[in-house]
């Protein structure tokens, strides 16, 4: 008898223990008059934000594991921002799931949110870009580029832009944003080495074949041409006044491709006069009538 006594005590007390653990958590701090929040709720905003970190971090391991070591300092630049972007939102849904009144708060967090993003939405492509571009790897530094237009070599790659050199040693800065709705061409992607050209139009009735052996003269013995690459000639057209030829070989420097190219077409005419194969430009008859008066 005197057993059961006891255990009914305990049982009393752990219920009394356990009443006053569970009154505790249901004490309610009233922040403002329409706004109150218990313990419980403070544990639960508390609890999910520890979780939404260890996300975050994985994340963040995630997306810059390969990355180069400078490349991971630009994102992890980038990645703060958007974290606390990300906090915010997920206490005001946890505020909200709890029961907190935050539908003020979440009516203005909406027009603030959709105001910076009209007033800023281009400067953010370009930092959405440029987080890409440190992702994907599509560009490094020393890289040549061509984008709308433009050649330059890649000196820095920023956040909001992208910095390069162009043949004449100006400094193009080009918006991340571009990269995005413009065709890119890596000249250098897949080696330093390039195919380049220079064409030339031939008179009619010219020997092709003299033609064809001196353009292939006229680039090989230039230092610059890779003699590891095959030089090559095509007949690309007959055209209204010419024939086209076009010779094609490889440089090591596509960067400044130019000069070698005008060497070749120096060394052309005069491997063109020496032979008497002349170079034509368009001609035009022009009949006058003249009216009976």
């Amino acid at each position: 008898m005197t057993q059961k006594l006891s255990n009914i005590e305990h049982k009393i007390t752990e219920s009394s223990a356990w009443q006053k653990v569970k009154d505790f958590l249901n004490l309610h701090l009233d922040i403002t008059e329409n706004i109150s929040i218990s313990i419980l709720d403070i544990l639960i905003i508390i609890t999910v934000i520890f979780i939404t970190t260890i996300v975050l971090r994985l994340l963040l391991k995630a997306f810059t594991r390969h990355l180069p070591n400078e490349e991971k300092g630009k994102f992890n630049v980038v990645f703060s921002y958007f974290r606390w972007l990300i906090y915010v939102v997920i206490l005001l849904i946890t505020l909200h799931t709890v029961g907190v009144d935050v539908t003020a708060v979440f009516a203005a967090s909406a027009a603030l949110l959709i105001g910076i993003g009209l007033a800023l939405q281009t400067l953010f492509q370009d930092i959405i870009s440029g987080v890409f571009i440190l992702i994907d790897q599509s560009v490094h530094v020393g890289d040549i580029i061509e984008l709308d237009g433009k050649i330059g070599r890649v000196e820095e790659i920023k956040l909001r832009t992208t910095r390069a050199t162009t043949a004449d040693n100006k400094v193009l800065v080009i918006p991340n944003h571009l990269y995005l709705t413009n065709s890119l061409y890596n000249w250098t992607q897949n080696g330093t080495t390039t195919r380049e050209g220079v064409a030339v139009g031939v008179a009619y009735g010219s020997d092709v074949e003299l033609v064809k052996a001196l353009l292939m003269q006229a680039a090989n013995e230039h230092p610059k041409v890779l003699a590891k690459a095959e030089t090559r000639v095509l007949f690309t057209d007959f055209g209204e006044s010419s024939l086209n030829f076009k010779v094609v070989f490889t440089l090591n420097d596509s960067f400044n491709a130019r000069f070698p190219q005008s060497d070749i077409r120096f060394k052309i005419d005069k491997l063109f006069r020496e032979n008497n194969i002349s170079i034509p430009f368009p001609q035009r008859d022009i009949h006058i009538k003249q009216q009976p008066k």
